[in-house]
């Protein structure tokens, strides 16, 4: 006999339907899955013959096959043991029931426990374009599924608890949707730095257009520390952005049963031993990297010029594209990758280039050497190169009372609001984002500004790119203003940010 049984799978972060076929017939017993499965594929037939007998069933003593189709896919993971114990029970007759069209997901345990599995929200957006109205899943992974809404998601904890339901003797109760608490998440405040004003103002141009930063100043003068403040002034995620970046959380397996959705920006800091993999993404079954997982968020990378050179190069294309795609033999896949760059870098070995005190010793080849790491076209895609000098003991004695980070993120969300209104629903989501198009038509500078940005172009050696990225930048502090236009002022502040803080002596 025959049975299907309706699952999904994953490519990349996109679900797929996989049609879990089972055919129980005589010869010499055997247990074969087919269908280009991997090996924890392969290994569920360890796992679902110890939870069948597990669970005061019989194991079948005859030939079994298992399709996964389509075929010309390749399945991984663990997402199908369940499929395959259902199809195998129905097969064989010991559970007789109609489960209609539903769908079935999650891994097993020797003891008939089902435990989580990674993907859940995508698998669930797919069973919902599919018209799926019923998804058992672990229970683990319920919550997540529940934020697609549309369908009915049911909570398993045991391979009993599924029989009991689907029998009629034992309902399950459908999960309920999850919803975010709504205190606020605690995190560092922009009240707690003192003086840096120069540098504050720079995080709150680039919070509010979305622009990279590199910060460039001595050891112990607050670079990580302002950094790690960003998060906090950025706009909060609406839900189209929430449900992106827990989607690429959830494919690394990095959503939880409490916590199954992104509700604050994501900061990722990976260290500068981190691979050129671990950065874009891959592997054999490939994975999102470091700058997926910043996806509308923020990629932060201190002691920029430690991370490898191949490192930092891989970071050139996605920053353009807002994508990153990975070719491997088993296939290629994209992964969205709009992430906002902050670096903090020392101006030399010692870090103590340029300052007046004089204590750095490094040689000028020594110096040219170390600034000379990181290239120039990765240079020319940061919109603002922030000197973050040494804080004074004046301001650490008697530190007067600082700008909170709620104060600074109401001026960024206003400056967030004309910009969606500018570009609506469909267009670029900020500033930084703006393509040729919206440069031309909401950029435009008057005579004055004609003549500043032609005399910064020549002195400064601007290319095609940095000048775009300069009108951004002056279209942001315009917002922040409350500007329509761009004034000579707004141009002139972002013109001071394109010079190398990392030069600066």
């Amino acid at each position: 006999m025959v049975c299907q049984i309706r699952s999904l799978g994953l490519s990349g972060v996109d679900g797929y339907e996989v049609r879990v076929e089972c055919d129980l017939s005589s010869g010499l017993p055997a247990f074969d899955i087919v269908g280009l499965p991997d090996a924890a594929v392969k290994e569920a037939r360890e796992r679902v013959r110890a939870a069948v007998k597990n669970c005061g069933f019989t194991f079948p003593v005859s030939r079994i096959t298992v399709n996964l189709a389509p075929a010309a896919l390749k399945k991984a993971g663990t997402v199908y043991d369940l499929p395959i114990l259902v199809g195998i029970l129905l097969a064989g007759g010991q559970l007789r029931c109609e489960i209609g069209q539903a769908a079935f997901v999650g891994e097993l345990s020797l003891s008939g426990q089902l435990r989580s599995v990674a993907g859940m929200l995508p698998m669930a957006a797919c069973a919902k374009e599919l018209g799926i109205r019923e998804l058992y899943v672990p229970a683990d992974s319920a919550a997540e599924a529940t934020l697609v809404g549309g369908m009915t998601v049911y909570p398993v904890e045991s391979v009993t608890a599924l029989i009991g339901h689907l029998t009629g003797q034992a309902p399950i109760a459908p999960a309920p949707p999850w919803t975010p608490e709504t205190a606020a998440s605690a995190g560092p405040d922009f009240a707690e730095v003192r003086g840096q004003q120069n540098a504050k103002r720079a995080l709150e141009i680039a919070a509010a257009g979305g622009h990279n930063v590199l910060m460039v100043g001595p050891p112990g003068s607050g670079k990580s520390m302002l950094a790690r403040r960003l998060p906090s002034i950025l706009p909060p995620l609406t839900e189209r952005e929430a449900l992106e970046s827990t989607a690429l959380h959830s494919v690394a397996g990095l959503t939880t049963r409490e916590r199954p959705l992104l509700t604050s920006r994501p900061f990722r800091s990976p260290h500068h031993t981190i691979s050129p993999m671990g950065m874009a993404g891959g592997g054999s079954n490939p994975r999102p990297g470091e700058i997926s997982l910043a996806h509308n968020g923020v990629l932060f990378l201190d002691e920029l010029p430690e991370f490898h050179k191949e490192v930092l190069e891989v970071l050139r294309q996605p920053m353009e594209d807002g994508t990153v795609t990975i070719s491997r033999a088993s296939g290629t896949v994209s992964y969205p990758a709009r992430f906002q760059l902050v670096c903090a870098m020392n101006p030399c070995k010692c870090g103590w280039y340029g300052d007046p005190s004089g204590r750095c010793r490094c040689s000028e080849g020594a110096v040219e050497k170390y600034q000379g790491r990181m290239s120039g076209p990765l240079m020319d895609r940061i919109d603002l190169h922030v000197a973050v000098a040494a804080v004074e003991y004046s301001a650490l004695s008697r530190p007067a009372a600082a700008e909170s980070s709620a104060d600074i993120r109401a001026r960024v969300t206003a400056a967030r609001a004309i910009q969606t209104q500018r570009f609506g629903p469909n267009g670029p989501t900020c500033n930084a984002r703006m393509g040729r198009r919206e440069i031309e038509h909401y950029c435009g500078l008057d005579s004055a500004g004609q003549d500043i940005m032609r005399g910064a172009f020549e002195r400064l050696g601007l290319t095609a790119r940095s000048h775009d990225r300069v009108l951004r930048l002056a279209r942001t502090i315009a917002d922040l203003d409350g500007m329509a236009d761009i004034d000579p002022m707004h141009l002139a502040e972002a013109l001071q940010y394109r010079t190398p803080a990392y030069l600066m002596k």
